[in-house]
Parts: structure tokens; C-alpha cells; sequence
């Protein structure tokens, strides 16, 4: 397939040329400075993209350019995705958003809770319920992140082996279990924590399916979507529109880091983060999610699946910030920002940290790329680099608001 393009002239899109040069303009400093290695981003209105610009390398060492074809490792973007997977489960009747997890997965029968203490003196109780299938998809179920340093329970999942989430030589199924032998953080349902829940979702689409979770997604997903570059790894074929990935450095710029075993099936099918797409394909699945279920003539999901997909499911209708500081790798700001079905949700444009309209959902990862769909606005956007911050990054909320001020109607 031919990779994503631009299709509409931005005046005739409602959108200020010259506020979207100036949003280059940023961005192409970060690069020149030496912040970040290239970018690419798109912004389109009513599905068709308006504005386009590639700047930049995506192996600096090598001089290959930016491309609108480039190969980006999405992260915790997957999730998303995941998360369609288990709702067109949920719409054949195979699941259900109030099943117990363990009649899918035996090993998360008798939840424990955090209690008290912590290392070999952590205290635990009975569960009052079951974790849930919505619990997962919230990331309300109690599970957490060895990398997080706020938690006892965070630290059990660091002596279990967990620290990059994965038991080393392990698979999605032999990690899950690992998962289900530790405490939960909280009740399920009762907080939000960021946490390993969309790989045990992964799992879940596994069994329920019958199916290894990258071979459903080509199936049901990626191909009926015509995704053609996305998967959970990289053929020979398209190695060479890989992006290098890039950390920030001791002195402010950035130097090359290990990415994801992207080159070749890996042992360990993340659901929350081991995808790779090209822009078309990011394009191609926002499209789904911004039409209500539907591309091209096909129908992959019901409206009433997505406006719940995006739909804010925290407990008593609240706000991320409302759980005090647990980490998340989401755009800085909390404020005004709800939690779908796989996806954050604004609920109210006049808390957040950056200009954002009511309803707008999306998701980013932790390599600086982001996406978003304005329903209020029929825009979609996104942005794809490379780069894995040491602390909070200031990409998203700045990019949100050079598109904002390039909006005109």
C-alpha cells in the first residue's frame, strides 16, 4: 500500500496554514537541536489529511530520512488496539465486560489485596470480588508496574522478575501467570493504576479466541483495515523503514537505545506495547474509531461499541487526577481527563492542561508517540518519533495546543 499522504488543502479543511507552519517550526527546532531525531505529523479533518510534514532522520548515524513510510514502535499506542480485539469478542458473545477473569484465566480465581508491609512481611486479604474483564481494560483491576517506585506491591513484581513487564525467556502465557500470583494493589474497580492489565487482556484474546494475539489481530484487524505495515514484529521486507530508537542523553540530547526485538516473532506477544505501524496505518485505525465501528464499507464494530470504547468508565465518573500521583506515562495533565475502554477521555476542556474538546480520546506511547480523535471537531491527529524521555516530555501538551490555535472552524 502506499503510504499516507496528503489530501485536502488545509483553508478548505478549516485550518491556518500558517499556524500549521509555525507548529513545524516547533518541532523542526527540537530536531535541530538535537532533542529529537525527526518527527511526522499528520492532522485531518473529516478524514481526510489536511496537513503532513515529515522533518528529520530516522537513523541519525545512517542519514536515512523521516519518511511518510517510515516503521515507528508504537508502545502502549497497542493498547488500543488490544482493546478492539476484545471488544469484537465481546460483540460475538465469546466474552462479556462483566465476566470474572478467572473464567478465562484459573489463575486470577482468589484475588488477594494489598493489606499492609511490605517485602517478605507484605500483609494480604481476600478480595471482597473477582477482577472483571472492564477492570483490565480500565486499568482499574489492581495491577501495576515493577518500574513504578510508589507501591509495596510494585516492589514484589520487581523480585518476581518483572522489571520490563515480561519474565525474562517467557511467554504472554507463563508472564500472566506471574501476574496472578502477586497482590493487587486495591479492590478491583475501586482505583486507576497503569498498569500490566492490557497484556493480561491480550491473554484473554488468546484463550478466548484460540488464537495467538498477533495472529487474531492480522486477522480480524490489521488486514480487514487494510493496516498493511502494523504487526508485533518486522519482516526482512520492511526492516529498512524501521525508525532507530533514541533516549535522552546525560547532556540534554539524545543517543541511540535498544528497542523492542521487533526483528523477528517475538517469544513475548505484548498487548500493551509491542506493536510497530506506519502512519498510513495509524491513520487507517483512528479512521475506525472516529467513523463509529466502520471503513471503507466495512463494519468492524458497533456504534454503540465505540461511543462505550470512549466513553469515561473511572469509578464515580471522576478524573485521572482524583487518584492522587500514580505514575502513568499519558501526555502531562491529568485534569479534566477520564478513562475509557483502552483509551484517555476528556470530561471536562476547561481543567485540562492543554486545549482539548469535550470528548476527545486517544492515547500516546512512551517513545513520544501520540494520537488523537476530536469528535466535536471531526479532527484526528497524530505524531511519531522516537525518543524514550527520562521524565515527563512536553511534545503532547505543546503539540495540542499548536493544533488548537490552527483550527479555524
Amino acid at each position: 500500500m502506499a503510504p499516507l499522504r496528503q489530501e485536502a488543502d488545509p483553508a478548505e479543511a478549516g485550518l491556518d496554514a500558517k499556524a500549521l507552519e509555525r507548529l513545524d517550526r516547533h518541532f523542526a527546532r527540537y530536531v535541530d537541536e538535537g532533542r529529537l531525531p525527526g518527527f511526522l505529523v499528520a492532522v485531518s479533518r473529516g478524514g481526510r489529511v489536511a496537513h503532513l510534514t515529515v522533518y528529520g532522520h530516522r537513523d541519525i548515524a545512517a542519514g536515512l530520512p523521516v519518511e511518510a513510510g517510515t516503521l515507528w514502535r508504537i508502545y502502549s499506542m497497542t493498547k488500543p488496539v488490544t482493546s478492539v480485539a476484545a471488544l469484537l469478542l465481546v460483540e460475538e458473545g465469546l466474552l462479556c465486560l462483566d465476566d470474572p477473569l478467572d473464567r478465562h484465566l484459573p489463575a486470577f480465581a482468589d484475588p488477594r489485596v494489598y493489606l499492609g508491609g511490605s517485602g517478605a512481611e507484605v500483609r494480604t486479604r481476600p478480595a471482597d470480588g473477582p477482577v472483571r474483564i472492564r477492570h483490565l481494560m480500565t486499568h482499574t483491576a489492581g495491577l501495576t508496574f515493577a518500574f513504578y517506585h510508589t507501591h509495596p506491591v510494585d516492589a514484589l513484581y520487581r523480585r518476581a522478575g518483572l522489571q520490563s513487564a515480561v519474565l525474562p525467556g517467557s511467554d504472554l502465557a507463563g508472564t500472566v501467570e506471574v501476574y496472578a500470583s502477586l497482590p493487587l494493589q486495591f479492590e478491583p474497580g475501586t482505583q486507576w493504576n497503569y498498569s500490566v492489565a492490557t497484556n493480561v487482556l491480550g491473554r484473554v484474546v488468546e484463550v478466548v479466541s484460540g488464537q495467538p494475539l498477533d495472529t487474531f489481530c492480522a486477522e480480524r484487524i490489521f488486514g480487514p483495515l487494510g493496516m498493511t505495515d502494523a504487526g508485533f514484529c518486522v519482516m526482512p521486507e520492511q526492516a529498512h523503514r524501521l525508525a532507530e530508537l533514541y533516549g535522552e542523553s546525560e547532556g540534554g540530547g539524545i543517543e541511540p537505545i535498544p528497542g523492542l526485538p521487533l526483528r523477528g516473532r517475538p517469544r513475548f506477544l505484548s498487548g500493551s506495547g509491542g506493536m510497530v505501524a506506519s502512519a498510513r496505518d495509524i491513520h487507517r485505525f483512528m479512521e475506525l474509531l472516529r467513523r463509529r465501528g466502520e471503513l471503507d464499507g466495512l463494519r468492524l464494530l458497533a456504534p454503540e461499541t465505540v461511543d462505550l470504547m470512549t466513553r469515561n468508565h473511572l469509578p464515580g465518573g471522576v478524573d485521572l487526577r482524583a487518584f492522587g500521583s500514580r505514575p502513568a506515562h499519558d501526555e502531562p495533565g491529568n485534569d479534566g481527563v477520564g478513562f475509557g475502554l483502552g483509551v484517555s477521555v476528556v470530561i471536562d476542556p476547561d481543567r485540562t492542561t492543554a486545549p482539548a474538546g469535550l470528548g476527545t480520546y486517544g492515547w500516546s506511547g512512551v517513545a513520544t508517540t501520540t494520537f488523537w480523535v476530536d469528535p466535536g471537531r471531526d479532527l484526528t491527529v497524530q505524531f511519531m518519533t522516537q525518543v524514550r524521555p527520562k521524565g515527563s516530555h512536553t511534545v503532547f501538551p505543546e503539540l495540542k495546543r499548536l493544533v488548537h490555535e490552527a483550527v479555524t472552524a
